[in-house]
């Protein structure tokens, strides 16, 4: 997806972001990105955990039916 970009455009685009937020304003947008992204891994592996104690749960349950 990103294979084009060259380094060119990363300056371009930088700079369209500091134009458009600022100096000041940059830094918290980065901060608050690692901060959701932290979030998100938190989440997906408490969801992993849970439904894999889900499963464990109904396996224990559920009666085998093998004869």
């Amino acid at each position: 997806m990103f294979q084009n970009i060259g380094t060119v455009e990363i300056i371009i685009i930088a700079l369209v972001l500091l134009v458009l937020f600022g100096g000041k304003k940059l830094p918290e947008l980065a901060r608050g990105l690692g901060t959701s992204g932290k979030e998100l891994k938190k989440a997906q592996k408490e969801l992993k955990t849970a439904l894999t104690e889900e499963e464990a749960k109904a396996k224990k349950e559920k009666p085998d039916t093998k004869a």
